[in-house]
Order: C-alpha cells, then sequence, then structure tokens
C-alpha cells in the first residue's frame, strides 16, 4: 500500500512538472494591468471575474491580412496573452501566418509550446529538426489547402511559401505564452553582440563572415 501511494504521488508530481502550462483553478483569468485589482496569476493580473465582459474572450485582428512587404516575406500575427488578455490561465495560444510567394518564416522555436499549423490558402514547405539526441534529423512535409503539421515543444522549425500565390496559415500553440525564438536574430542580432571567437568555432568560418552576419538588420516579422 505504501508502495502504491508513493507511486501516485510520483505520478501526479510528474504530470503538473511536465505540463506547459499550470492548470487553471478558476474558470478564468483576464489579464490586466492593475497591480490594485486581485491576485497574479501566471505572471498577469486578473480583473475582477464580475467585470470580464464578451469582447475580454474575442479577438478580431485575424481579420486583416498581415503585411509580407519586408525581407522575409512574410508575417506573423499572433494571439498570445500579451495581445489577447482573455486567454491568461487557459494554456493555448494562436497565430496567422501570410506569406508573400516564395516567403519565409525563419527557423525559430517556440520554448513552452507544442504547435500545430494549417494551411487555408496556398502551398507549403514545412519542417523541424529534432535535437542531437536523435541526430539531429530533418522532418519535411509539402502541405496544401486543409492539410496539418505538428512542431513538438522546443525544436526548431520554420514554414516557406513554394507557391507563385500569397500562402495564409493558423497555428494553435500549447500555451498563453508560448514563446519565440528566432535562431539568426538570437545568435547574430543578440544585444550585445556574441563574442566573435565563439560563433567562429561553432560555425566553422573565419571571422569575417560572423562580422558580416552580426552586421546585418535581422527582420523580426512578429
Amino acid at each position: 500500500m505504501k508502495f502504491l501511494l508513493t507511486f501516485v504521488l510520483l505520478a501526479l508530481a510528474s504530470s503538473h512538472a511536465f505540463a506547459s502550462d499550470p492548470s487553471p483553478l478558476q474558470d478564468f483569468c483576464v489579464a490586466i494591468n492593475d497591480s490594485n485589482s486581485a491576485v497574479l496569476v501566471n505572471g498577469k493580473f486578473c480583473k475582477d471575474p464580475k467585470l470580464a465582459v464578451a469582447d475580454d474572450f474575442s479577438f478580431t485582428k485575424f481579420r486583416y491580412p498581415g503585411n509580407t512587404s519586408n525581407p522575409l516575406g512574410s508575417k506573423v500575427t499572433t494571439a498570445f496573452v500579451d495581445q489577447f488578455p482573455g486567454l491568461n490561465t487557459l494554456g493555448i495560444a494562436m497565430a496567422r501566418l501570410d506569406f508573400a510567394p516564395y516567403g519565409l518564416n525563419p527557423p525559430h522555436i517556440h520554448p513552452r509550446g507544442t504547435e500545430m499549423l494549417v494551411v487555408v490558402e496556398g502551398t507549403l514547405y514545412v519542417g523541424f529538426v529534432t535535437s542531437n539526441q536523435l541526430n539531429n534529423t530533418l522532418f519535411t512535409k509539402v502541405l496544401t489547402k486543409g492539410d496539418v503539421f505538428v512542431f513538438p515543444q522546443g525544436l526548431i522549425h520554420f514554414q516557406l511559401n513554394i507557391g507563385q500565390a500569397n500562402a495564409v496559415a493558423f497555428a494553435f500553440l500549447s500555451s498563453q505564452n508560448p514563446g519565440l525564438i528566432t535562431i539568426a536574430n538570437s545568435i547574430f542580432g543578440s544585444k550585445s553582440l556574441i563574442n566573435v571567437d565563439v560563433l567562429t568555432k561553432a560555425f566553422q568560418v573565419d571571422n569575417k563572415l560572423i562580422n558580416y552576419l552580426q552586421a546585418q538588420n535581422w527582420f523580426d516579422n512578429h
């Protein structure tokens, strides 16, 4: 009986340890930037539930295409908790991805959430790379309208429009704040810059190339 009780307690502890977001203990917690409002949950103050309105649970910015006139030819419109306060404590988020022909959402990771992508217009070449443990294996797929692809949490992934027309996709993420680390921006555009000696050894290139890359204006399409 003691062994069974210990096993159950460990299982319950593990389920909480590996969850993306903590489970809510209330119906909702609309985020509000007011320290006098109430309790702090998941890094956000909660509006008094009695003062919540329908607009707190509505997001309308997906109505409009994102501006893809930029070096990447893509625009990601996020509905994370910072843009959509009603998501606070609910453990989910969304994004709209717009692509010009041959537009790219560059390699990036979401450290706190798994992403599921559905294509609603156009043709996308998508993929992710596994960790060192699985030999950095690349999984790719060409998606068309109605197709779905999942990117596991924390793995490098990307989407490229390989069609001659615009493409649109929607992403669903398993965290209210999945986070975003764009690989090139983080490595070559950090504030302050990473020591050149570190990057020349890491990438096995000369310092002229690293200096060139660090001098670029790395664009953020979010």
